[in-house]
């Protein structure tokens, strides 16, 4: 057995570092592309917004053609890292044209949705029991791999804002060449037949499903924009510190990055309470944190970064437990599918809210975060009925 198949969990996780590190690698050199070519906030989130329609397209595309289920997981998790690294490396040549840059960004978000979904049907294939714990270290290095472009952009500040991208480039060849290598796990079911879009929809007619899903929909209402603004809400305590700009990628990384903990942290308490016991605390945490904010901007700047940190340890806790009381529910013979569908319509719910916050930032500043706080408010309401103790449905024998 070769060193990379008696690990394969790390390898798995080491890889969706990799690979997501396309998700905001343009919004690691945000403040930089605003200099240097003069887009606003707004223009921001409509490249966030773009990459979202297009994980959104793709996850239904996977899910409407059974490719999830019909194909190795592996071999569609490598073509996809290839397929992004060259479309975000095109970036590059394309910037001066926004009309290209969007395009670019929608063809980056089809591609992830290639990586994301099909990197957990990897660690379901490799690693079936303790889904909630290996779980939090995929979505962990999901965490890592969004903070990561902020990372690559402070150790190259005062070079051009082209090499950051043209890194994240190279760690998702990286993370792709690392799961070709792998393979499947011997978990997963055979490849199934051709698949229809209501077989990915199958899990809605279970209730407990039903109610983990509208949980998860509110934590990608809230998630996904946080991560947008965290740059824009360091930028504003920095400039209270009257410290240098130079700080504003590194904080930025820090306060995304601490999600990795909350996610290994949880995924280790879901292993005594329960995917939903943590879940639910996350939700809870993140939603107070929310409601706060707002309303301090006369604390000190280094207060409100240190809630900030907090508010990213929080915000993405929950997520691989939604993931796994989801695949715990779901099909078997359709987890791939029906993980898809699931996250297609949790990441179509990030569009309005990332419009929302990017376009009213300059006018409402910290007060935009209030518009997050449907997300964990629904959240914790469909999550109501669920018993913390209820057992779950047995791993797949095949988020």
């Amino acid at each position: 057995m070769s060193l990379l198949h008696r690990h394969p969990l790390a390898i798995i996780v080491l890889a969706q570092l990799c690979g997501t590190s396309l998700w905001f690698s343009v919004n690691g050199v945000g403040l930089s592309l605003s200099r240097d070519l003069g887009l606003t906030e707004a223009d921001l989130g409509r490249l966030t917004l773009t990459v979202q329609a297009g994980f959104i397209l793709g996850t239904l595309s996977i899910a409407a053609s059974g490719l999830a289920d019909r194909f190795r997981a592996s071999r569609i998790f490598a073509v996809s890292c290839l397929l992004g690294a060259l479309v975000n490396a095109a970036f590059v040549l394309a910037s001066e044209s926004f009309a290209a840059s969007l395009a670019l960004r929608f063809a980056t978000g089809l591609c992830l949705a290639g990586i994301y979904p099909l990197g957990m049907k990897l660690v379901i294939g490799w690693t079936p029991t303790h889904k909630g714990a290996a779980l939090a270290w995929l979505v962990g290095m999901l965490t890592l791999g969004t903070a990561l472009p902020h990372l690559l952009r402070g150790t190259t500040l005062g070079m051009p804002w082209e090499w950051p991208l043209i890194g994240a480039s190279l760690l998702a060849l990286a993370g792709g060449a690392l799961i070709h290598l792998l393979g499947d796990g011997p978990h997963l079911p055979p490849p199934a037949g051709p698949a229809r879009l209501q077989e990915g929809l199958a899990g809605l007619r279970e209730p407990r499903f039903r109610a983990v899903a509208g949980g998860y929909f509110g934590h990608c209402w809230e998630l996904y924009a946080l991560w947008m603004l965290t740059p824009f809400l360091v930028a504003r305590e920095v400039q209270r510190l009257g410290a240098t700009g130079d700080l504003v990628p590194w904080l930025s990384f820090g306060v995304i990055a601490l999600g990795l903990i909350g996610c290994v942290g949880g995924g280790a308490l879901s292993r005594r309470l329960g995917s939903l016991w943590v879940a639910r605390r996350a939700l809870a945490i993140s939603g107070l944190i929310c409601l706060a904010y707002p309303l301090l901007p006369w604390a000190p700047p280094g207060l409100l970064l240190v809630l900030l940190g907090a508010w990213g340890l929080t915000v993405i806790a929950d997520s691989p437990q939604f993931s796994a009381l989801a695949a715990a529910t779901a099909p078997q013979a359709r987890v791939g599918s029906t993980l898809a569908v699931m996250n297609a319509v949790g990441f179509a719910l990030t569009i309005p809210a990332i419009s929302l916050t990017s376009s009213l930032w300059a006018a409402q500043g910290p007060w935009v975060l209030w518009w997050l706080l449907p997300g964990p408010a629904l959240g914790l309401w469909a999550l109501r009925g669920l018993a913390e103790r209820e057992p779950q449905a047995a791993p797949p024998a095949s988020s």
